[in-house]
């Protein structure tokens, strides 16, 4: 990778609905090896995808809470049960299984306070090999979902 895929890579991550004409014009390059080396970077899994990046309170998911899971143990069979059945869960957005403790830390966005209360006692609280569940409530998204330094 060099210093013009990184340049690609850079405003996608910003504009990802850049025109390959607009992105070759910014990278300095033509269209047909701009779309080239985008075509590549998808190839190798450098890119993974594209998407919209959705207000959540817009959608009415605007309440964030972090939440910390403990399994009761670190077997093969309960980490594959949890994360299957965590993956189920659509109020889960984000799951991070972490070194150390916490064993998961989740983002989930609900409507609201209830919500939230609901799912715990209805899922979260429920999920397989669970051992202890503590929430943090997001006050302010700073820097919501980021762009990597190239």
């Amino acid at each position: 990778m060099d210093a013009t895929d990184r340049a690609i890579l850079g405003l996608l991550q910003v504009e990802g609905r850049l025109s390959n004409l607009e992105l070759a014009e910014r990278v300095r390059l033509t269209a047909s090896p701009c779309l080239r080396r985008v075509r590549n970077l998808e190839e190798a899994g450098v890119i993974t995808g594209y998407r919209a990046v959705v207000d959540p309170a817009a959608v009415g998911r605007g309440f964030q809470v972090l939440a910390y899971v403990e399994l009761e143990g670190q077997d093969a069979e309960t980490v594959t049960a949890f994360e299957t059945a965590v993956m189920e869960i659509d109020d889960v957005v984000e799951c991070l299984r972490m070194f150390g403790r916490p064993d998961y830390v989740l983002r989930v966005a609900v409507p609201d306070m209830d919500s939230y209360s609901q799912l715990c006692l209805e899922k979260l609280g429920r999920l397989p090999g669970l051992d202890k569940l503590t929430s943090q409530i997001a006050m302010k998204a700073l820097k919501p979902g980021g762009v990597l330094p190239l």
